[in-house]
């Protein structure tokens, strides 16, 4: 299962108008396990306290899978049929900002790496469809799981299509109001959708007591599906970021963003990607780590967490549960407690208490940097991307957008910037119009 880096970095095309293509698909995923200068602490079963063992995880997750969570194999390969998947949107552009940097008047050369060009409109796409094989192959009929903006859904609802399972979501209440056409898009794969917390389980029943009112987390909704499959022998659970082999299977994006940038000849001096789970920081990131730690350079990797929920910034680094039931293992991370509910922002998709353990334990190790953004700045420069470059970005992505234009904007070389664009805000227009209208 180990290969070298060379085997994953695909030969990459360039057009006239910057942007960079990889002629084939990734063959492996990467994992920085194998390259921390100390382990991640492990996780703890929530009972005993003592360090999980596979058979802890089997009732929600596929041998397989578990098998990845705990792996420190450098290289891991990407089954046939998921690469044969990947291919209906990977590799995805690496795309030269130059309107952009015009428009900042800034000598740094600016570079998004473009995941919205997924059926699902994210960098979601890029587990689930890993995540449904790995049920399939295992014989699981049913996956349950929880959404944010919606993104995770309707890209774990379109893998289940592909594979033939059947779907159900539980979606954060505040974006299930706000974001009607996620829910739409989830129902029209074939999934079900609930607003959560729901009176569907005992963990959404006891949370409507308490808050009746109550805007949801994906802390509440991860424990409703979490519930529904382990009441069901042939349901698994899906989770959308956090745990280790959701940000393995994400790392297709920077060991793609790698090979173009080798092949164009340039490296990354700072890379930004958007923080609220940690799947997409992580994919992108991590090869990039993993490559300053092997090789000795120096990229910068910078987390763009929501002010409202800035689990890096002003979270404690500590073991706390995944969801407000107290139902998931327990997982030593960044985290501003189980019980807490974000404002009921835009980005939906980063309002999670917690950040996922590993990339949490690089931040701990001092590999990667973490800052704050406040929403408006978030969409004003995500409306400045936008009237610059012509591709409105998902407002989680406009965290990492805000970063980089405020890093370009003070550069005083030609460095190189690159953004981790993690999908696009075509389903989250209302946001935007709210944003514009003031």
């Amino acid at each position: 299962m180990t290969t070298s880096p060379d085997a994953t970095r695909p030969a990459v095309l360039t057009d006239p108008v910057g942007t960079v293509v990889p002629s084939s698909v990734p063959t492996h995923w990467y994992n920085l396990a194998a390259d921390l200068p100390e382990p991640c602490p492990p996780a703890l079963h929530p009972g005993t306290r003592e360090p999980l063992t596979p058979d802890d995880l089997a009732p929600l997750f596929p041998m397989a899978l578990i098998a990845q969570e705990v792996s420190t194999e450098r290289w891991v390969e990407i089954p046939q049929t998921v690469r044969e998947m990947y291919a209906l949107w990977r590799p995805s552009p690496l795309v030269r900002a130059l309107r952009l940097e015009r428009a900042l008047g800034t000598p740094a050369k600016i570079y998004y790496k473009y995941e919205g060009v997924s059926p699902a409109g994210s960098h979601k796409p890029n587990t689930a469809v890993a995540q449904a094989y790995y049920n399939a192959v295992e014989g699981i009929t049913r996956l349950t799981t929880e959404t944010g903006a919606g993104q995770w859904g309707a890209s774990l609802s379109m893998a289940c299509a592909l594979l033939g399972l059947d779907c159900e979501v539980w979606q954060v209440r505040a974006s299930y109001d706000a974001k009607p056409y996620r829910r739409m898009q989830m129902e029209t794969y074939g999934a079900t959708c609930h607003a959560s917390p729901s009176d569907l389980t005992e963990a959404g029943r006891a949370m409507l007591a308490a808050d009746p009112t109550t805007t949801g987390s994906l802390g509440m909704a991860i424990s409703e599906a979490i519930e529904s499959a382990a009441k069901d022998p042939a349901a698994h659970y899906a989770l959308g970021s956090v745990l280790n082999h959701v940000l393995l299977h994400q790392s297709v994006i920077g060991v793609e963003a790698l090979a173009q940038l080798d092949e164009i000849g340039e490296t990354a001096d700072v890379v930004f990607g958007c923080a609220g789970g940690g799947s997409n920081l992580g994919g992108l990131s991590f090869p990039f780590l993993g490559r300053n730690l092997r090789d000795g350079t120096t990229t910068r990797v910078v987390a763009c967490e929501p002010a409202a929920c800035p689990s890096m910034t002003q979270g404690e680094y500590r073991y706390d549960f995944g969801d407000v039931a107290g139902l998931t293992p327990l997982l030593k991370m960044h985290t501003l407690g189980k019980d807490f509910v974000p404002p009921a922002i835009h980005a939906g998709g980063l309002r999670y208490h917690g950040m996922a353990p590993m990339v949490s334990h690089a931040y701990e190790l001092g590999l990667m940097e973490a800052i704050a953004v406040e929403q408006d700045a978030a969409f004003a420069a995500g409306v400045e991307f936008a009237r610059a470059e012509g591709l409105i970005p998902a407002p989680e992505s406009t965290h990492a957008v805000a970063g980089a234009l405020a890093h370009a904007r003070a550069a005083t070389t030609d460095e190189t910037i690159v953004i981790g664009l993690s999908g696009n805000g075509v389903l989250d227009l209302p946001a935007y119009q709210d944003y514009v209208a003031g």
